[in-house]
């Protein structure tokens, strides 16, 4: 078995031909690449969503059995 070493090709760079496209100045963001997002800010963005949505599950849930309450206590 051999051992890969840093200064070999990766398989993506023995089978691209093409050099990479060049980005305007203007078109960089603070992390240096185009309209791309690195791994952190993606798990920000998908953590802030998945959090949003448990709270409003959470606040749904929480209304629900409030009404279930109130709905049981007027009975009696």
């Amino acid at each position: 078995m051999e051992r890969s070493s840093s200064f070999e090709n990766s398989w993506a760079d023995q089978w691209d031909y093409g050099d990479d496209p060049v980005l305007p100045a203007g078109k960089m963001n603070s992390v240096g690449h185009g309209g791309r997002k690195n791994g952190v800010e993606k798990t920000k963005a998908m953590a802030a969503t998945g959090l949003k949505k448990m709270k409003q599950g959470t606040t749904s849930g929480f209304n629900w059995i409030k009404d279930k309450y109130q709905k049981r206590a007027q009975k009696q």
